[in-house]
């Protein structure tokens, strides 16, 4: 699946979603899907700066050249921003992550549904996660 392929596969899930009431359940359920995150890994450095609530990042490399990402939010809300951000930029390459219009953000409401602090965190994830694919595209990756 192409990152469009997989925002407009989110999109058609909201579309069923009428209510922000039950956008916000299904964001909340959503967050609950990450994988664990390891407590060694909320560090300072893996902390994602301009977030109101702490939102943790991590990335590595495959062999394959895609980024695998690893993050966690200790917000019910904002863990669940995180893994629609996840689903989508989650094991592409840089180039996939640096080329996608992240589209789905818009289309399913968030945008506007987000306090201007959550609005600002979320900019502050995708740039985070666009700042770990340059640099490993810098070295290759």
């Amino acid at each position: 699946m192409t990152i469009n392929d997989t925002q407009d596969e989110i999109i058609e899930e909201f579309e069923g979603l009428t209510d922000w009431m039950d956008r916000y359940a299904y964001i909340i359920d959503l967050g609950n899907t990450l994988p664990e995150f390891p407590e060694s890994e909320k560090t300072p450095q893996n902390l994602i700066e301009g977030c109101q609530s702490r939102v943790w990042i991590t990335a590595e490399k495959t062999t394959e050249g895609r980024i695998h990402f690893q993050a966690d939010s200790d917000a019910l809300i904002v863990k669940g921003i995180v893994a629609l951000l996840m689903r989508v930029l989650d094991d592409r390459t840089p180039d996939e992550i640096l080329n996608a219009d992240l589209y789905f953000i818009d289309k399913i409401g968030l945008k506007e549904h987000l306090s201007p602090t959550r609005s600002n965190g979320l900019v502050a994830m995708v740039k985070q996660i666009h700042n770990y694919a340059r640099a490993f595209k810098m070295i290759g990756g």
